[in-house]
């Protein structure tokens, strides 16, 4: 059984760059293989490949060619997959609508106290010090 994803936009144009600059022939994909771990509760290895391996089911989505093994297909009903490219993280994302968030999350309110943490106010910044240490 093929799993329901949502390949976003930006992860269709990094999986399409990932394959057509692999210099593999045309029907090659990208073999995306999800197992449980990480704060967001997946793990992916991905690589392009000109063919399915042994077990994988083909799953075409936007014209792309997905080879995924059996516990990927498990894994990735109903996910929605992205991709990010920030100064914290760059690859691509799995979303699961359908489970809590991450206990470990940063989306934290500024009431609450974070341990470790020091809060810096913008003005700060071009004083080279934080607000919190200027006298």
């Amino acid at each position: 059984m093929l799993p329901n994803i949502v390949l976003k936009p930006a992860a269709v144009k990094f999986i399409s760059r990932i394959v057509r600059f692999s210099g593999l022939p045309a029907g090659a994909g990208f073999r995306l293989a999800v197992s449980p771990g990480g704060c967001s509760g997946y793990s992916s290895e991905f690589s392009a490949e000109a063919a399915p391996g042994p077990g994988e089911q083909v799953l075409e989505i936007e014209g792309l060619r997905l080879f995924l093994g059996a516990e990927s297909r498990l894994m990735l009903e109903g996910v929605i997959v992205d991709f990010a490219d920030t100064p914290t993280q760059s690859g691509l994302t799995f979303t699961n609508p359908n489970q809590a968030a991450c206990g470990c999350s940063s989306a934290s309110t500024d009431s609450a106290p974070v341990v470790g943490v020091t809060k810096i106010e913008i003005g700060a910044i071009g004083r080279a010090r934080p607000a919190s240490l200027a006298s």
